[in-house]
């Protein structure tokens, strides 16, 4: 196989939530792609833009990053099938699912997160989900315009999170033991979680190091399409745009209440519900008590992850 610079790309290691976009032909991304089919690696994901021809390397998510994309649909899909005019038969056809890889018109991609229904073996993508944790705007929303536009779903849900930034790198700390080293994890782990609360979103800190910056700003948007003959490639407005932490502080005022405009009708199938009124009715699956829960605890976790990387414990000496 001829010098890739592809290839040389998905080897490097990749901090968490970095997402590279490469040049690259589509041959190019199939040979790549393939090997690391072969190496059952689930990360990094390889996925193609065939309107730029650029393929783009996706590393590992973050805790945050993954939990809120599937905290969300889980609360979607539970208030759904929680609903009293929603029947058990109705309810056992939604699916949650992560990383669904999608292939049209020469472009692969993958949502964050997605609710599917299931009608007998055929399946129709209802929401996708989007979440950018620092990432620019931009790629957010053409991911989830993808979504919408070239794979027709109902809605697509977007949280774009922007964390302030941590400053220098921080030393690697050596421990002589594993013990020793879990020890100390734990110990950072109690101390963010007391620090949140004075700080509930961030910074987290420890021994004069920041692991993770305080959160500037949350915002969660909802994209659909408003011309049905939208192209794939079309770039959506958000319908509606909500700011829910904003330089540290939760913003309830910003919060309609539910956020309403998510209904039935994008979770199921609108031939399966009784009536238009059916159709419309609000999925109240936001409410601050469990974003705050699942936010913080996730952050936590997401610093926890970054203290491990720099961390280093002797291996015990085998003996023969």
């Amino acid at each position: 196989m001829e010098h890739s610079e592809l290839l040389d790309i998905v080897r490097r290691p990749l901090s968490p939530d970095t997402r590279l976009e490469v040049p690259a032909s589509r041959a190019d991304y199939e040979r790549v792609a393939e090997i690391l089919e072969r190496e059952e690696a689930k990360y990094p994901q390889l996925w193609y833009d065939g309107m730029r021809s650029v393929a783009i390397v996706v590393a590992p998510p973050t805790p945050l990053h993954a939990e809120m994309a599937g905290g969300l649909l889980s609360k979607i899909s539970n208030e759904v099938k929680m609903n009293s005019g929603i029947s058990s038969e109705i309810a056992s056809g939604l699916d949650n699912v992560s990383d669904s890889r999608t292939t049209m018109n020469n472009t692969t991609k993958a949502s964050d997160g997605a609710l599917l229904y299931w009608e007998g073996d055929r399946a129709t993508l209802m929401i996708a989900v989007e979440i950018a944790v620092s990432q620019a705007y931009d790629s957010m929303r053409a991911a989830v315009s993808w979504s919408v536009c070239a794979l027709r779903c109902r809605l697509g849900l977007a949280m774009c999170i922007s964390e302030e930034n941590r400053g220098s790198r921080p030393p690697r700390r050596h421990y002589a033991s594993l013990e020793e080293a879990n020890a100390a994890v734990d110990e950072a782990r109690d101390d963010f979680y007391h620090q949140l609360i004075e700080h509930p979103y961030g910074p987290l800190q420890r021994d004069g190091v920041t692991w993770f910056g305080r959160v500037r700003l949350v915002v969660l948007e909802t994209f659909r399409r408003q011309d049905e003959h939208c192209t794939p490639e079309t770039l959506l407005e958000p319908s509606q745009s909500f700011t829910l932490v904003e330089n540290g502080e939760y913003i309830p005022q910003n919060i309609s209440p539910n956020l309403r405009e998510v209904v039935l009708g994008d979770c199921i199938p609108t031939h399966l519900l009784n009536n238009q009124h059916m159709e419309a009715t609000p999925v109240n699956f936001f409410q601050r008590e469990w974003f705050e829960t699942r936010f913080r605890g996730s952050m936590v976790r997401t610093a926890i992850l970054r203290v491990w990387e720099k961390t280093s414990y002797a291996q015990p000496v085998p003996r023969y």
